[in-house]
């Protein structure tokens, strides 16, 4: 009872006692992982509260999220606890979750506060469907630009492809039997470039961007539907079509001849 009544005291106090917070923009559908900054010998006991409500406690190996219906239903299978750090993650966040996010860890009787803002996630775009003919190139673009610290990997089939953070891009072992020598990443903007398709490239690519600071990280997800679309004829069969083009050209000319020269002689 005494380490709550201390607690709800603190957070009383945190506007005028000079507490770190931390501002955080993030859209509807990211997940956003809040440190603290704890080592393993220095955890403690770790609350986190939401808009000075409590969502979790961990002490020790024991851990505890949602003891009320009010988070229960907020929250619902969406709060993660890293047992090690008492880091606090939030999986596929919406506009109800916008507020503070206070940690307080009694090892130490310190604070931090985290300002999240969600925004609305934008529609889907045009550009997230994309329609070519078997042998053309396709381009997926992500619509940004990549900040420093960003980590990008795009995903086929839930196997990773291609991956680019402070390093250059590379292509992963997964991929490249599938997409030997036909994908090319954009440093500066991530775009991933599929060269040659064919009909099996056809599905849903994701691209997860990482963005991470000392103080929390946010993971995002975008996707992109491709469909690959046979040329409809195999190369024997446009070989037998150029053929028979042929033969029909010869027939007409030699028709106009024999007609030429039946005039000639009439």
């Amino acid at each position: 009872m005494l380490d709550v009544v201390l607690t709800l005291c603190v957070l009383l106090l945190h506007g005028a006692s000079g507490v770190e917070t931390d501002s955080v923009s993030v859209m509807e559908g990211d997940s956003v992982s809040l440190y603290t900054a704890v080592k393993t010998n220095q955890q403690g006991r770790i609350r986190w509260y939401f808009n000075d409500h409590h969502i979790a406690v961990i002490t020790g190996d024991q851990s505890e999220m949602c003891t009320d219906a009010e988070c229960i239903e907020r929250f619902r299978d969406r709060l993660q606890l890293d047992h090690v750090t008492g880091s606090l993650t939030i999986t596929n966040i919406n506009t109800t979750h916008s507020g503070l996010y206070t940690v307080h860890i009694h090892s130490s009787s310190r604070e931090k506060i985290f300002n999240i803002t969600v925004q609305d996630a934008p529609p889907a775009k045009q550009d997230d469907v994309k329609s070519v003919m078997e042998g053309e190139s396709v381009t997926l673009h992500p619509g940004l630009i990549k900040n420093t610290n960003d980590a990008m990997t795009w995903l086929f089939n839930a196997i990773c492809i291609a991956a680019m953070n402070s390093h250059p891009s590379k292509t992963c072992t997964d991929a490249e039997e599938r997409f030997r020598d036909r994908l090319q990443l954009e440093n500066q903007t991530g775009s991933l470039t599929i060269t040659n398709t064919r009909t099996t490239d056809s599905g849903l690519y994701y691209l997860q961007i990482n963005s991470s600071s000392s103080s929390f990280s946010v993971r995002r997800m975008r996707s992109f539907s491709v469909s690959v679309t046979g040329s409809g004829r195999s190369s024997a069969a446009v070989g037998g079509v150029c053929a028979a083009v042929v033969i029909l050209l010869v027939a007409v000319a030699a028709a106009i001849i024999y007609y030429r020269k039946q005039r000639e002689t009439q």
